[in-house]
């Protein structure tokens, strides 16, 4: 499971001229769910991001957590997180897990990441066309990967 986090000062999602999801201060949360994820994936990245401290404190550092400052989530299902472009110049998307095994776990990430956070988060729709939009607050992005835990 990889994903990509940008703290964010708002972001929302519009699917087909309508509005899904917006929250304010918080992380936008760009999600991609591989073959071989498993519950055990979703345990890690939800305690590691819940838990990173990528907010400032009063003195201007980056020491307080989404949870410290009571901040929101926004989390969009990503299957192009996993793209391979080592041949050609056409991306290869072939770890990206397929829908029913893939839906399920997007949908265990939105629910143990709220059941963390302690609120809804907002989401995207699997599969649907959607528009991403953002104000990144700092600039600040961070990957990571379930398989590769650095």
């Amino acid at each position: 499971m990889r994903l990509l986090l940008q703290r964010v000062s708002e972001a929302s999602v519009t699917i087909a001229d309508q509005e899904k999801s917006r929250i304010g201060r918080g992380m936008l949360i760009l999600l991609g769910i591989e073959r071989e994820d498993e519950t055990a994936d979703i345990e890690w990245l939800v305690g590691k991001v819940l838990s990173l401290r990528i907010f400032e404190d009063p003195d201007g550092k980056m020491n307080l957590s989404l949870l410290d400052v009571g901040g929101e989530a926004l989390i969009v299902s990503q299957f192009t997180l996993h793209a391979r472009v080592k041949k050609g110049t056409r991306p290869s998307f072939e770890r990206a897990a397929r829908p029913e095994r893939a839906i399920p776990l997007y949908e265990q990430f939105l629910a143990a990441f709220a059941a963390g956070l302690g609120k809804p988060v907002g989401s995207g729709e699997f599969g649907a066309m959607m528009q991403v939009g953002l104000i990144n607050d700092g600039p600040v992005t961070i990957w990571l990967d379930s398989r590769n835990r650095e």
